[in-house]
């Protein structure tokens, strides 16, 4: 039987889900089981800035890919490799971006249950999405991808 290659890199959950999930059972745990973590006075200005580096990181970054042509959701194929805009910093500002946001909302919220999962969730990217998307530009792309991953850094 000949089997073909699908033209995405077979992540292993639609990311933002991931994260979603992951941050909803911080929120709940937090929820009944409450713990004090920091003072409104110091984390409502940190929640601010990690939610407006999200939210810049994810608009360049949905910018410059639809500029490009190329899929944002990763179960569809890319088309092509984004190197120029936020992409010249990082090659994952999108999961940066996410990163970020649960960082801030999870400040916001004072969900200190939710930062112990953030690092099991930064694991799993790593593994089940981030690792898959490489080994499938890689392939697609060849020595351009390969150029372009020596140049720019995973995360920052």
């Amino acid at each position: 039987m000949n089997e073909q290659i699908a033209d995405n890199p077979r992540v292993i959950a639609f990311p933002p889900a991931l994260y979603g999930v992951t941050l909803a059972i911080g929120v709940g745990l937090s929820f009944f089981f409450p713990v004090s973590f920091l003072p409104l006075s110091i984390s409502l200005p940190l929640a601010v800035i990690a939610m407006i580096s999200a939210g810049w990181f994810s608009t360049s970054a949905f910018q410059t890919m639809t500029r490009a042509q190329t899929a944002i959701d990763p179960a569809k194929p890319a088309t092509a490799i984004v190197s120029d805009g936020v992409f010249r910093f990082s090659r994952n500002p999108l999961y940066l971006s996410l990163t970020l946001l649960y960082i801030g909302i999870s400040l916001l919220l004072n969900a200190v249950w939710a930062f112990p999962l953030l690092l099991p969730l930064l694991a799993v990217v790593q593994i089940g999405v981030i690792q898959r998307e490489e080994v499938y530009l890689e392939r697609k792309f060849g020595d351009e991808y390969l150029r372009y991953k020596a140049k720019v850094r995973r995360w920052l």
